[in-house]
């Protein structure tokens, strides 16, 4: 019987609980003069009719202050003020009634009484409705346990969010504070992290998730060390910078990622570095719709440019970067431009049409195997077409063009490194030419979390299909960063340099991507198979160093590196090649690339760049 009433429709509920308010409230009067008159038989057949009127006079006022559009399951402390609200306004109209049905057999003080035992009797009825309605889900419930560590602001946003919808249902709290330990939230008990095992095997809860958005990264880390290696799933909210209003969406909670692990946290941007290239002014970012392109465009929108130019080359890719602006209130125009930045008459025209002041030059093959397998291809991109967009920013007098480096640039084992390292010879040979007004530097980092290049989407999508989990080398060591801090610091150091300046961005230590693979798989509430026994979970299979990849990547090439005002940011003094020479070199190679030659453009570029280990020569 209490299971069908529960999964009865929206309106018979309303009409039940309406029902039961025509018979509380008569008793609530009944009870206020039978307690004035102390006697369980009070005389009130003069006014009888009091009775019958006074439900007509209240109802009306409930369902005008929406006393009945509360979901009874969901209701919170805040009812009371409603039916507060309501019932002083039906003693109000009840007083009003007695005056003018002058009945003087009602003792007034019986009021006061009433007034006291309606709010009693109707509040009391929505929280035992909301009781009873929450014990019947309880025991039909099948949605996952989960538990919560952080029984703060966040938690209980979090748990009130999980409450509503069909997924999961929080069983457990844990938090660090000791004066918040058993107690309740929202009806969940908290508990101390020490006993975080214990309970949730108890209550048969596999899942924890992280409601600190503002605890630091390093202590992220302490609690995901805890947890990683005792089979719990750990999934977390974002940081405060990414709440929006401080409002928590079940959407909003992700699964641990490697970002977590880094145990640093991020420097808060300089505002007045990272405004100088962009507030009201015209942007241009090529690549835009690449990871590190994209994530530009979304810090960039945050300081206000005058104009923002989105230069992508695969439609698909300028749409969604595009669809992904619009869903911001900006007060400013977006531009998207389909075009290639070999083409450097068509990109120089997009320039003196908007009059662009700051190019941020992100378009690149970064691929290591698929550049090793496409030389030309590779060289074409990524030194010819940065020749490309910056002889189109010194004709179209661009203020500043900044070059995304990588790594990989450093001693390259690699074509990919080395066209990358090539391309920042062509910007430090252009800052010496002194007949033009642009500002040319790039900045030189190493891999980005959650990026196309980046060994972390692979991990996941082999860990999602049951593995292995590949890794080239055991001793295969990695920098790694957040997209959203390498782009703030791309954007701060743009603003430092002087013309050829290389910065290289502080990437913390370094991470043995066998360690990184083991912890995304134990993150993932799984384990790792044991080679020996064939125990676990998940294998790590060991494939052998890809064509060009080195055991451990660099970011200096000599040891002239100075610190520049922000802690994340250093300036490095590499050899650079005379401009008259290298672009005398640079026909050659572009001949050669004409030609299909493969061979001689890799002559060229260990001749262009003699710290390159050409694993073929």
């Amino acid at each position: 019987m209490f299971m069908r009433l529960a999964g009865l429709p929206r309106r018979i509920k309303i009409l039940l609980m309406l029902l039961s308010d025509l018979v509380l409230l008569p008793l609530a009067l009944w009870s206020s003069v039978a307690l004035r008159m102390g006697t369980w038989h009070p005389e009130v057949t003069s006014y009888i009719w009091l009775f019958f009127v006074l439900p007509f006079v209240t109802i009306p006022i409930f369902i005008r202050i929406g006393l009945y559009r509360a979901v009874i399951r969901y209701l919170d402390d805040k009812i009371i003020y409603t039916v507060f609200y309501g019932v002083t306004l039906s003693v109000l109209l009840l007083t009003a009634v007695i005056v003018m049905g002058r009945v003087s057999a009602l003792p007034r003080s019986s009021l006061i009484i009433y007034w006291i035992m309606a709010i009693a009797y109707i509040a009391s009825s929505r929280f035992l409705a909301r009781g009873l309605m929450r014990s019947l889900e309880r025991i039909e419930d099948r949605r996952q346990p989960v538990a919560i560590y952080g029984a703060g602001r966040a938690g209980l946003q979090t748990a009130l969010a999980l409450m509503s919808g069909p997924e999961f249902r929080p069983v457990a709290f844990f938090d660090d504070n000791r004066e918040v330990q058993g107690t309740n939230v929202v009806g969940v008990r908290v508990f101390d992290p020490s006993e975080a095992m214990e309970v949730m095997k108890a209550k048969e809860c596999r899942q924890l998730l992280i409601a600190m958005p503002s605890a630091s990264r390093s202590r992220r880390k302490e609690i995901i060390q805890k947890f990683e290696r005792e089979g719990v799933v750990l999934k977390t909210l974002p940081g405060m910078g990414e709440l929006v209003d401080g409002r928590v969406r079940i959407e909003d909670i992700r699964e641990v990622g490697v970002e977590d692990l880094l145990g640093r946290d991020p420097v808060p941007p300089f505002e007045d570095l990272i405004k100088s290239c962009i507030r009201d002014k015209v942007v241009l970012v090529t690549g835009a719709g690449g990871s590190i392109g994209s994530e530009l465009c979304r810090q960039i929108i945050l300081n206000t440019p005058r104009k923002l130019i989105l230069f992508e080359q695969a439609e698909y890719a300028l749409y969604k970067i595009e669809q992904d602006i619009s869903r911001h209130r900006i007060n400013f125009e977006v531009v998207p431009i389909l075009g290639d930045v070999l083409n450097s008459e068509h990109l120089e025209k997009v320039i003196l049409k908007y009059g662009v002041q700051t190019v941020y030059h992100a378009a690149a093959y970064k691929h290591v195997p698929l550049v090793e397998g496409n030389v030309i291809a590779g060289v074409m991109n990524n030194v010819f077409g940065t020749l490309s967009a910056s002889q189109a920013a010194i004709n179209g007098k661009a203020e500043t063009f900044v070059l995304i480096s990588t790594d990989k640039a450093v001693r390259p084992t690699n074509v990919m490194g080395a066209t990358k390292r090539l391309a920042e010879l062509v910007l430090q040979g252009l800052a010496q030419d002194k007949s033009h007004s642009t500002r040319f530097c790039m900045v030189r980092f190493g891999n980005v979390l959650g990026s196309s290049g980046s060994v972390v989407p692979l991990f996941k999508d082999q860990i999602r299909n049951g593995g292995p989990v590949t890794v080239t080398h055991p001793e295969v060591t990695r920098y790694f960063m957040t997209i959203p801090e390498a782009a703030q610091l791309v954007l701060q150091a743009g603003a430092m340099g002087k013309g050829g300046d290389v910065f290289v961005l502080d990437m913390g230590e370094s991470v043995k991507i066998v360690d990184l693979a083991r912890k995304m798989i134990e993150l993932s509430g799984l384990e790792v198979r044991n080679s020996e026994t064939g125990q676990g979970d998940i294998g790590i299979e060991f494939t052998g160093l890809r064509p060009g990849e080195k055991l451990y990547e660099e970011l200096l090439i000599g040891d002239n590196v100075s610190w520049t005002s922000h802690p994340r940011i250093m300036t490095a003094k590499e050899a650079s090649i005379e401009h008259s020479q290298l672009m005398a070199y640079l026909r050659n190679m572009r001949s050669a690339c004409s030609s299909g030659d493969e061979r001689s453009v890799r002559d060229a570029l260990k001749e262009l760049v003699p710290e390159y280990k050409c694993p073929q020569l």
